[in-house]
């Protein structure tokens, strides 16, 4: 033993310098990250925010590619690398045009990415529809294993969601993993999930996915417990009973229904900050759209939220609620949501209810979409799609064109005559923000009962209340106290009705 250190150096000296390179993301500021970690204090420097802090976690686990995560035995010493794992894209073309086809693959390669992949090769197929063996057909199967020979590739991600018969047999004849549409946003759900509520509804949906999807290798899922394999029971516990996959099932049940009974908890919880909210007739407003269209951006504009910000698929999956206040002094709230994608798994929609209900009982919906995507109309569609399935169809929306600053001009005109009820603006440089704060107050729910009160100067409490969350037509200060015509709520013009005054023509 008192050679390890030795030993030690040695094989570190043996390691070859090519395994130990590295990509740096240029978007990364190392100098800004050292001086952040020593406690350097910089005037000049914003105070970071919590989306600051919660990208640089992320940043801090990301992947590299060139990098294996095999154990190898170097001289007594185990290394132990991360790398991007080494993909094939493929996909099914059943309706829509090539463009739509190739937007659709490009989608699945950014998703892979943002899983933690390298995506080597991507192909796709023209058929009527999936085939209901392998979904590609016989000899498309054959192409893509000599693709996956080929490449070296680990991983075929399909352009779709798989029946459990369709994973089973292109794993026997590819031999290596594969992983559906549904599992792969899954998985990115899993890794961006931070609070407890998302970590509870992301693993409802993967149980969910998985229950259907149970399978195991010679078999053995279909055996018979007994003996010791019946947890020790021995004599008594053998004979006909569960197998293994009736096993694993009732446990995932097991699971699904201590989840969904956790999730009831947590929503009762939400439910009663909305109805506080509803009570004092506080408006909300929630911005809803594809994913990666710019909602975090556009909200950290306009309450200076400092929720995370990253170029990436589904970087927000908890939803943020800031309160705000109209240029008048009407005070709402805004609320940052998870952002949608085609053919969004149906058990997400089913696990995210409660967060998606956000959206379900809002007074205005800002609907953001990417000016610069390659199919800003798909993204539209695909969004009201889901907001149908969750009965938000018929709330009030304004659309928000982003990212003006790298947008074709032709494509914002486009939408703008697609689109009246819009704005354009851009997040990032702050182009057009003004535009969308006044369309947002423009299209807030107004008070319904216009009262005239006059309130004594030690009620001060029902002023600020009337400036808060009425609408303030004209103030007077006179000898006995203020004189206020307003437009108010009507829980709120109840409080005030023992202040009424008569109006001048009736008296």
């Amino acid at each position: 033993m008192t050679n390890a250190p030795e030993d030690f150096d040695q094989s570190h000296d043996a390691l070859d310098a090519r395994d130990l390179e590295i990509e740096i993301d240029p978007d990364f500021a190392l100098d800004e990250a050292l001086q952040e970690t020593a406690g350097w204090d910089d005037e000049d420097d914003p105070e970071e925010t919590s989306g600051d802090l919660d990208l640089a976690a992320r940043h801090a686990l990301r992947r590299v590619a060139g990098l294996s995560t095999e154990l190898e035995d170097i001289s007594e010493v185990e290394y132990r690398q991360l790398r991007l794992e080494r993909v094939v894209l493929v996909g099914v073309w059943t309706e829509g045009t090539v463009e739509d086809a190739e937007n659709s693959m490009a989608e699945l390669a950014l998703l892979a990415e943002t899983a933690g992949s390298q995506v080597l090769e991507n192909v796709y197929q023209r058929r009527d529809k999936p085939d209901p063996a392998t979904y590609i057909g016989r000899g498309k199967v054959e192409g893509v294993r000599e693709i996956v020979q080929s490449t070296g590739a680990d991983t075929v991600i399909m352009d779709g969601e798989l029946a459990p018969s369709q994973l089973r047999n292109l794993e026997d004849k590819l031999k290596v993993k594969v992983v559906d549409r549904t599992a792969l946003i899954l998985d990115i759900f899993a890794q961006h999930a931070k609070s407890k509520e998302g970590q509870a509804q992301v693993e409802l949906a993967q149980l969910n996915y998985m229950k259907q999807r149970l399978r195991g290798w010679g078999g053995n899922l279909s055996r018979q417990a007994g003996g010791r394999v019946a947890g020790g029971e021995g004599i008594g516990g053998r004979g006909p009973g569960e197998t293994k996959i009736e096993t694993d099932r009732r446990r995932i049940n097991n699971k699904i229904a201590k989840l969904r009974r956790d999730l009831a908890h947590m929503r009762t919880t939400r439910q009663t900050k909305r109805n506080e909210r509803r009570r004092n007739a506080v408006p909300s407003v929630a911005i809803a759209g594809y994913t990666n269209a710019g909602k975090s951006s556009l909200l950290n504009r306009l309450t200076d939220a400092g929720v995370l910000v990253e170029n990436a698929l589904f970087a927000t999956l908890d939803p943020t609620t800031r309160r705000t206040t109209t240029a008048d002094g009407r005070v709402y709230t805004m609320s940052d949501t998870v952002g949608f994608v085609r053919h969004l798994p149906h058990q997400l929609v089913e696990a995210f209810r409660s967060t998606l209900e956000e959206v379900a009982e809002s007074d205005l919906i800002v609907h953001v979409v990417d000016g610069s995507h390659p199919d800003p109309e798909g993204q539209l569609a695909a969004v009201r799609e889901v907001l149908a399935e969750i009965e938000a169809g018929d709330i009030p929306e304004l659309v928000v064109i982003n990212k003006a600053d790298v947008a074709d001009s032709m494509t914002i005109a486009r939408l703008r005559q697609r689109e009246p009820h819009s704005v354009v603006c851009s997040a990032k440089t702050g182009e057009g923000i003004a535009e969308v704060r006044a369309a947002i107050e423009a299209d807030l729910p107004r008070p319904e009962v216009e009262v005239r009160v006059l309130l004594p100067y030690d009620r001060g409490d029902l002023v600020s209340r009337i400036h808060d969350l009425g609408e303030v037509v004209s103030t007077e200060h006179t000898g006995e106290g203020t004189v206020v015509v307003a437009r108010v709520s009507d829980a709120l013009a109840g409080e005030l009705e023992p202040y009424a005054l008569v109006p001048a023509a009736d008296e």
